[in-house]
């Protein structure tokens, strides 16, 4: 008998935190949102982050990878090919990162928002503003911007369902 690769209940999983995420992303008011995209909001990433210190590398960078689809789909600002894949799949797919760092949680919150921060970042540099050392210093300002402030929030709430005991409840 062959292993499933994406046993039923991980899919289930799957579309759970993709619709949570899309409501405290998408749907939800951020806390700071701004102009040319990008916003704090109320733990949006946490779900994402969740799925991947509880499922691992692999199913984290699967649901990271569908949210960024949902996410574009639900209005993302897309002006070439290579920077929608670079602001929403892959970034939103690098959040899985964090599934490399079980034993540490809050570092995997960081290596994940990192993730995303490197795949905004080539994007604003090919893409929002030019590859020069000044166009890699406003994009990586810009998206430092909120992405810290993500991580902060995501950080704080990981670092709370750790300490409650609930990264792994009903595994």
């Amino acid at each position: 008998m062959s292993e499933k690769r994406f046993p039923t209940k991980i899919l289930a999983e799957t579309a759970v935190v993709v619709a949570l995420s899309v409501i405290l992303k998408d749907v939800l008011p951020p806390i700071y949102h701004l102009p040319q995209g990008g916003s704090i909001t109320i733990a949006g990433l946490v779900p994402l982050v969740w799925f991947a210190l509880r499922r691992g590398f692999r199913y984290g960078l699967f649901a990271g990878f569908v949210y960024g689809l949902v996410h574009m789909m639900l209005g993302g600002y897309v002006i070439n090919p290579v920077q929608g894949l670079l602001d929403y799949p892959l970034a939103f797919a690098a959040l899985g990162l964090a599934g490399l760092f079980k034993k540490y949680p809050v570092i995997g919150v960081g290596v994940g928002i990192t993730g995303r921060f490197i795949f905004s970042f080539l994007s604003g540099i090919f893409f929002f503003t030019s590859p020069t050392l000044e166009g890699a210093l406003a994009s990586a300002s810009y998206n430092g911007t909120y992405l810290i402030g993500e991580f902060v929030i995501s950080a704080i709430v990981i670092y709370l369902l750790v300490k409650r005991h609930l990264i792994n409840i009903y595994l």
